[in-house]
């Protein structure tokens, strides 16, 4: 159907005669970096404690950072980072901060393009691809060590760094200040993945978590502080209806104390009331909001993964099943990657597969017992109909059944 382009400008001038809802919705985003954070009082002392000796030229230590999905880990790496960047200036001294999130950014997917990636922010003209592993550290090498300088290097989900290209990167960074002449370097790791340290190689545990901060969940009191601290800036005055802020707040506790969600859903119901032509943002809107959060949020997730990983969804809701064996769907897997062209993986990898999609919210496992026969893992859908019917449409779009 084609809508005339009168009932279009039609739209847009309703929505320019309503009363504006927004008075700055970029402070709800992820990408906001606030002056302060409710109730992190320690976790950013005891990290500007950490990386005090910068101020004077000196190397702090390396940092480890977990908690789980949105207790203000980044935020408050950022924040922190940049106050100390402003201080040093001021004291003659050079901090530069540099970050990288290795679940958003390609350039983190492997050993080469995350090194290509960091050389690039000294101004170092580095192509993608080509040269060997050995040239291009050497190039990072020279762009660290080009003047004398404090170098934090924030590296977010750093979990996801280690799955993509192991752990040697890690230990070739954590002592690359033994060569290092004019600069140093300072790495502060962040991940929600709580048993993710225990995992690493004891050489690189010992460099990489020389100081660990833990960031423990907000409850639904502490996220009312931090929503409403938000609002005051983000919204117009008096939009808020009563109970509207206290709502996004327990939600987001009965998601592990999660913050980030806490601020989307204020967001999104925002916008929806926006779209709505409404005057205030409503309970009614909340929900909404949820229903809409929780459906973008699994098809993001699925889209930033890469094929493999996809191939293995995709092997899943093919099989229709409510309950699958993990041999079925290696076997569906199989001929999935035979039809497209992939390289097929082995069991073990596709279990790992299979298990961060579990860690996702997407799928469920559970391991039953078949007597004599053993155990079994079975595996099954944690998606209503409406997000299936989405994941099916965008991946039968990239595969061939």
């Amino acid at each position: 159907m084609v809508i005339p382009m009168a009932d279009i400008q039609n739209i847009f001038n309703k929505f320019l005669e309503n009363k504006p809802i927004f008075a700055n919705r970029q402070v709800l985003t992820i990408s906001f970096t606030p002056r302060e954070i409710p109730h992190r009082d320690e976790q950013t002392n005891e990290l500007g404690r950490i990386l005090a000796p910068a101020l004077k030229g000196g190397r702090p230590s390396n940092i480890f950072i977990y908690g789980r999905t949105g207790t203000g880990k980044t935020c408050l790496a950022k924040m922190v980072t940049s106050e100390l960047e402003k201080a040093a200036h001021i004291n003659g001294f050079n901090v530069k901060t540099l970050y990288i999130n290795c679940k958003m950014k390609k350039s983190a997917d492997t050993e080469y393009r995350l090194l290509a990636g960091l050389s690039r922010e000294f101004g170092y003209d580095v192509p993608f691809t080509g040269l060997p592993t050995d040239q291009i550290y050497n190039i990072f090498f020279k762009a660290l060590d080009s003047e004398s300088q404090t170098v934090i290097l924030i590296i977010d989900e750093i979990d996801t760094l280690v799955q993509k290209t192991g752990d040697e990167i890690l230990y070739n960074l954590t002592r690359i200040n033994e060569d290092l002449k004019n600069s140093r370097l300072t790495i502060i790791g962040i991940t929600n993945n709580l048993d993710f340290i225990e995992k690493l190689d004891p050489r690189v545990r010992s460099s990489l978590s020389e100081e660990e901060i833990v960031f423990p969940p907000y409850n639904a009191i502490q996220l009312q502080d931090i929503l409403r601290q938000r609002a005051e800036i983000a919204f117009m005055p008096n939009v808020l209806e009563d109970g509207v802020i206290e709502k996004c707040a327990a939600l987001a506790a009965q998601e592990h104390g999660d913050a980030r969600r806490a601020l989307d859903l204020l967001r999104v119901a925002g916008e929806i009331a926006e779209r709505k032509l409404k005057s205030k943002v409503s309970i009614e809107d909340i929900d909404a909001a949820e229903d809409k959060i929780d459906v973008d949020r699994i098809i993001e997730v699925v889209k930033s993964q890469p094929k493999q990983s996809q191939a293995v969804l995709w092997s899943i809701l093919n099989l229709e099943k409510r309950y699958i064996e993990t041999s079925d769907i290696l076997d569906k897997y199989k001929e999935i990657c035979v039809k497209n062209g992939l390289k097929q993986l082995t069991s073990r990898r596709i279990s790992d597969l299979i298990n961060e999609l579990v860690l996702f919210g997407i799928l469920n496992s559970k391991v039953v017992s078949r007597g004599r026969y053993g155990r079994t893992k079975l595996i099954s859908l944690n998606i209503n109909n409406e997000t299936e019917e989405k994941l099916k449409k965008m991946l039968g779009q990239i595969f061939l059944c």
